[in-house]
């Protein structure tokens, strides 16, 4: 993830008009506001505040890009009032909330790209985003609570990284994805996502989806008679696997091994064992893990169980985000 300059229009803070197109809604917007990118479809105004968009409606106006595109401008706090809720299930414990809301923030104000139309899409390649539909008194307060407070690590917003469980500790970012290491994200000891239904898995797939998945690079190793973990980083998970036949073998890596097989059957690299079972009629292999997600930052069952454990969202913003501190926007 690149830090980006967030450019905000909020009374009394400054902004680079220089670095900004002049048609920038979000610039020329009175409040802290951002512009999500929504797609094409139809969108038609309900009132001053709010839109609908394909049946859903959503807080802010719009614009529409010169290639049809709806953008949302929408203020940013009335934008985390859906991310929270979308992140994170609203019956978790308040802390949780709060701590999942200060990550938002912060994500989005290191989202900002004056060269593009839109600041963020509201996916899972930034953030969930769905508009007032995912509201909640719960998630709302949780905003609220934490109104203008960010995670810092020295004077620059921190990186922002979530992901559903780490599986007992946590991915250095230099190892999920090959970039310069980063002081707080290099890995922790999470002792609090016990209770995740994903903190230990096994998931079983048939060993022709194995087979076609990389026809290409077992076709000289004959037989297949063997997957195993290669080697892990220091988190435990997978950098490679090794495919294993009676003519040879081929070593894969650990990513495109998951790409591949897909992320329901992988759910995350934290890979303990891989067991063949070529014995019955419809062969396949089972492979045991745990955790889910790229398992960087944040372990938002982690959140849960520090929270429920009496921890405050600075309490779990420290213990995966360590050296930062909470501050104001």
């Amino acid at each position: 993830m690149q830090r980006r300059r967030f450019l905000l229009a909020a009374a009394g803070m400054p902004f680079v008009l220089a670095a900004a197109p002049q048609s920038d809604p979000a610039v020329q917007s009175d409040v802290q506001s951002l512009r999500v990118l929504l797609g094409r479809g139809s969108a038609q105004p309900v009132d001053a505040e709010s839109f609908l968009y394909e049946g859903r409606r959503y807080r802010g106006s719009f614009t529409s890009t010169p290639d049809g595109r709806v953008v949302s401008v929408v203020p940013l706090e009335a934008y985390l009032y859906s991310v929270v809720s979308r992140e994170m299930p609203r019956s978790w414990p308040a802390e949780a909330l709060r701590a999942q809301a200060i990550a938002a923030r912060t994500y989005v104000l290191g989202r900002s790209n004056p060269n593009r139309d839109y600041d963020v899409v509201p996916s899972e390649a930034d953030q969930v985003y769905t508009g007032i539909d995912a509201e909640s008194p719960a998630t709302t307060a949780a905003v609220d609570d934490t109104a203008g407070h960010v995670l810092r690590f020295g004077d620059e917003f921190a990186q922002i990284m979530y992901s559903s469980c780490c599986g007992g500790h946590t991915e250095a970012s230099s190892d999920a994805w090959n970039g310069a290491p980063i002081a707080y994200l290099g890995g922790v000891t999470c002792t609090y996502c016990t209770d995740s239904p994903w903190y230990r898995w096994t998931e079983s797939v048939a060993l022709d989806r194995v087979r076609g998945a990389f026809a290409d690079r077992i076709a000289s190793i004959g037989t297949l008679q063997r997957i195993a973990v290669d080697q892990t980083d220091p988190s435990g998970r997978a950098r490679f696997f090794r495919i294993e036949g009676d003519a040879g073998s081929v070593q894969i890596k650990a990513a495109e091994f998951r790409s591949k097989l897909g992320s329901r059957v992988v759910p995350s690299l934290l890979v303990r064992g891989v067991g063949l079972d070529a014995a019955q009629a419809q062969a396949t292999i089972a492979i045991d893990g745990g955790g889910l997600g790229h398992g960087v930052g944040l372990c938002q069952w982690g959140a849960r169980g520090l929270a429920n454990s009496g921890g405050s969202a600075r309490d779990i913003l420290a213990l995966y985000f360590p050296g930062t501190t909470v501050g104001h926007d």
